[in-house]
């Protein structure tokens, strides 16, 4: 063999050997990526490890806070006074409630409402749905807490057994509306309040042009709040097998019933059937471990050990579903439905291809009419693609929390929702004579009456007066025809039932502006029923949230004031609180608001 064809074997020997090791290599990374992509479907097929539930155990379900439909950062006003620092997720409760009802493992559910905070009427209803659909299932819940406020017992009268300490007291005071009013303060200080409405009813402004709830207002306001506490009292009447008259008395002359228990307020709810036991902690915890089987505690989980999370779907045919929450305006803050990320969420699912009906999930007094009419144009462009669009109205769905729903193919709503005030207002405070009043005047040239737009320094002349009014009566026009468009109403038709005035989900109903009475699975089913989907998935697309927004809300936590919100400063911090979030959402570029201020229960 000659010594060039030795070289040539030797070095296409060694091509042979490298061109093997890189296919093999080649192979084995396809075996790998093979692998891992099978792991993947197979802990997609199978879900999440199942939690370890002792078997005859409790599920314990203790909700904190303020109940919402999307976990946002509160924000740092709200924070810092102690308020909504601490949130629980709707639709957690929900999944874990359905989850441990198809559990074999949980017998019974132990709810203790004690840390709960405001919760929507609606909010009650499907957690309160969830709880019978639980109890239906031949399982068993138990209430338990020192002292039961109004949305507190109405989700313990779900429960076979209520427990209550003998020190307690079961508080139905009934619904209110109202609020602060400033008239005479701003007259004190010399404000100027420029205020242009078209309604009747359109009430938002009323605090800082009267000392007191107008009579049309008042009529309004009253017949809400009669029928959403009348869905209340009968439903826990139904519940505990009473009378609603009984329930009824109770809460309104409760003076008398304590007064024949000698003030014992324990005794009082345990003689109008109420409750089942008076129990100190220690009795109520041995009468649970008797329950669980415990020897020397009680065998449960908690909610966060037992939530299976979500898994977001990857397949197959989609109904998304995006929530709306909040004051809508055009600022994107924590707190708010931002006009420019609502609309981009809207538009994912527009361009997804998977995606085939859309529901926006509501829960809204409205804001920038500006703002809602870029949301709803949206919903129309989701509509134009071929998607229908069902809005599902939570606890508020009004002015232009309204606006957002008017053209969709269909709306749902809770009896207990509050909705409608279909009107607008526009509202400019100036403080020219504040000014004056210590010495500061204002003085120059313009080249006409329209020349820097509004100031606050300056006040408003009488053609800037009627160029704000005439586009509060355009708008108002605008929201009516939207309506009409929206729901097959004429004009006169909507403004007989519109001029501002609110209505609860089941009157909403009874006058055509709501299409079906349910919640969120309802709407959900409709949406895809819209679609024509035999089968499909449920996707929620939501903003994604910045990391360090959790390390935030935290520092803010720590930061906040220590005001307790039963007592007497951290009801007034409340208050004021709330109306600087009210004014901090007055971001319309043309000062033209869709916004329901008094639907607020009290």
């Amino acid at each position: 063999m000659s010594a060039h064809r030795f070289v040539r074997r030797f070095f296409s020997a060694i091509a042979r050997a490298f061109a093997f090791a890189r296919a093999a290599l080649g192979n084995l990374i396809v075996l790998i990526v093979a692998a891992l992509a099978l792991s993947i479907l197979v802990g997609i097929a199978s879900g999440p490890d199942r939690p370890n539930v002792p078997d005859g155990g409790a599920l314990l379900i203790a909700p904190e806070g303020v109940i919402v439909e999307r976990r946002d950062m509160p924000s740092p006003l709200s924070l810092l006074a102690n308020l909504s620092a601490e949130q629980t997720l709707l639709g957690d409760l929900i999944d874990a409630i359905e989850q441990a009802a198809e559990d074999d493992r949980i017998k019974t559910l132990v709810l203790d409402p004690s840390k709960l905070g405001a919760v929507a009427p609606a909010h009650l209803e499907v957690l309160g749905k969830t709880l019978e659909a639980f109890r239906d299932g031949g399982k068993t819940i138990i209430a338990k807490g020192n002292y039961y406020g109004q949305s507190q017992y109405y989700l313990a009268s779900f429960a076979d057994e209520i427990y209550m300490h003998p020190m307690g007291e079961v508080g139905l005071q009934g619904f209110g509306m109202g609020g602060l009013y400033y008239r005479d303060l701003l007259e004190k200080l010399k404000v100027k309040v420029h205020i242009f409405r078209v309604g009747t009813f359109k009430a938002a402004v009323e605090p800082y042009m009267r000392n007191d709830m107008s009579a049309a207002a008042k009529e309004a306001n009253q017949a809400v709040v009669d029928d959403v506490w009348l869905h209340y009292v009968n439903k826990v009447a139904a519940n505990r097998n009473l009378d609603a008259a009984a329930v009824l008395a109770y809460a309104n002359r409760y003076d008398e019933f304590l007064a024949a228990s000698d003030g014992d307020t324990a005794q009082a709810a345990l003689r109008h059937g109420l409750v089942d036991e008076l129990l100190a902690k220690e009795a109520v915890d041995a009468r649970l471990r008797e329950r669980t089987g415990g020897d020397k505690k009680i065998r449960h989980i908690d909610l966060d050990d037992y939530l299976t999370p979500r898994q977001p779907p990857l397949f197959g045919d989609m109904v998304a579903v995006i929530t709306a929450t909040g004051i809508i305006a055009m600022t994107d803050e924590p707190g708010f439905i931002s006009a420019d990320a609502t609309v981009d969420l809207l538009r994912k699912a527009r361009d997804d291809d998977a995606v085939k009906a859309v529901v926006l999930r509501v829960n809204s007094p409205g804001g920038s009419a500006f703002a809602a009419e870029l949301i709803r144009q949206e919903v129309d462009e989701v509509r134009k693609h071929g998607k229908p669009v069902v809005v599902s109205m939570a606890g508020v769905a009004a002015s232009g929390g309204y606006w957002i729903s008017a053209t969709a193919d269909e709306i749902w709503a809770s009896p207990t929702t509050i909705t409608g005030s279909i009107g607008i207002f526009g509202i400019f405070a100036s403080l020219e004579d504040s000014l004056h009043g210590i010495g500061v005047n204002r003085d120059g040239v313009t080249t006409g009456p329209f020349a820097g737009g509004l100031n606050a320094f300056d006040g408003i002349d009488d053609a800037q007066a009627r160029a704000i009014q005439a586009s509060i009566d355009f708008g108002y026009k605008r929201f009516i025809d939207l309506v009409a468009q929206g729901r097959t109403m004429s004009f006169e038709e909507v403004d007989a039932i519109a001029q501002g005035r609110i209505w609860t989900g089941e009157q909403a109903q009874q006058l055509g502006l709501v299409d079906q009475l349910g919640h969120l699975e309802d709407a959900i089913a409709s949406a895809a029923e819209l679609a024509d989907l035999e089968s499909y998935k449920v996707r929620h697309i939501e903003k994604e949230v910045p990391a360090w927004q959790p390390i935030v809300e935290e520092m803010l936590k720590e930061a906040a004031l220590d005001l307790p919100t039963r007592s007497l400063s951290g009801q007034m911090t409340g208050e004021l609180m709330r109306e600087l979030h009210f004014l901090n959402a007055l971001d319309d570029p043309k000062h033209i608001y869709a916004l329901c201020d008094s639907c607020r229960l009290r």
